[in-house]
C-alpha cells in the first residue's frame, strides 16, 4: 500500500476529490492511504500568535529577499512537517508542486509505483510566489510540474499526482486493462444506441466497431481514427 502525506496550507480542498470514484475506492480497498498535515499547525516562535479571545494566527509566508511582488512560503513549517513524517517514515519519497518543475507524466508514476520498498509519498503543496527554495535544498527533494501553466497552488496538482500513480497500482482499477495506456486506443469511442438521432440529422457509429472484427477493430484504433 502507498501512502500520501500531503503538506498544505488548505487540506480541506481535498474532502469532496478523494472520498470519490477511484480514489474513494482505492482508499476503502486499502490500496492507498492519505494522510494531510496542515501547514500552519507547524508555525513556532514570533510568527504564532494567541489572541485575547483566544484565536490563533500562524504565519506561513513572508516577503521576498531582493524584492518582488507576492509571498513566499517560509521554509521553518514545511521542515518542521516533513520532519514529523520522516521519524516515521524514513524512506519516504518528497515532491514540490512547482511550475519549473520536472514534467509528471504516466511514465513517471509507472516508475514510482514500480519502486522497489516505496511506500511512502510526501508532496509538497506549493501556494503564492512558490516555496523558499531552501527547502528543496535541505530535503533534496523532487520539483515536479503537471503541465505548462500556472495553478493559483499545488493542491491541484498533488490530487493529479495521486490520481495516476493510484491508477497504476494493481488492483485500483480492478482490471489491468481498464488503464488506458495499456489499451489500444483510440480519441473516438461510441455506445449504445447505434444510430443517434439528433435535431433531424442521423449520426451512426462507425461499421468497423459493428463487425465483430478484432483484427480491424484494433488497425482502426491504431490508426487513431
Amino acid at each position: 500500500m502507498i501512502t500520501f502525506h500531503i503538506i498544505t496550507i488548505f487540506p480541506e480542498m481535498f474532502d469532496s476529490y478523494i472520498h470519490e470514484s477511484i480514489l474513494g475506492r482505492a482508499i476503502k480497498n486499502k490500496k492507498i492511504a492519505i494522510n494531510f498535515y496542515p501547514l500552519r499547525s507547524f508555525v513556532r516562535g514570533k510568527y504564532r500568535k494567541v489572541w485575547p479571545d483566544g484565536n490563533i494566527s500562524a504565519q506561513v509566508d513572508e516577503k521576498p529577499y531582493g524584492g518582488g511582488p507576492g509571498m513566499i512560503l517560509r521554509a521553518e513549517p514545511i521542515l518542521e512537517a516533513v520532519k514529523k513524517i520522516k521519524a516515521r517514515k524514513k524512506d519516504a519519497k518528497i515532491f514540490i508542486t512547482a511550475a519549473g518543475g520536472e514534467m509528471f507524466t504516466n511514465t513517471f508514476a509507472q516508475k514510482i509505483v514500480a519502486k522497489k520498498g516505496l511506500e511512502d509519498i510526501i508532496i509538497i503543496c506549493g501556494r503564492y510566489e512558490g516555496i523558499d527554495s531552501r527547502v528543496k535544498k535541505a530535503l533534496r527533494a523532487t520539483e515536479i510540474s503537471i503541465g505548462d501553466f500556472i495553478l493559483t497552488g499545488g493542491e491541484l496538482a498533488s490530487m493529479v499526482m495521486m490520481d495516476v500513480i493510484a491508477r497504476q497500482i494493481p488492483g485500483v482499477l480492478g482490471k489491468q486493462q481498464s488503464i488506458e495506456e495499456n489499451r489500444i486506443s483510440s480519441h473516438e469511442m461510441y455506445t449504445r444506441p447505434e444510430v443517434l438521432l439528433w435535431q433531424g440529422k442521423n449520426y451512426k457509429v462507425p461499421k468497423v466497431l459493428l463487425s465483430g472484427n478484432h483484427k480491424d477493430i484494433d488497425n482502426w484504433r491504431k490508426e487513431g481514427k
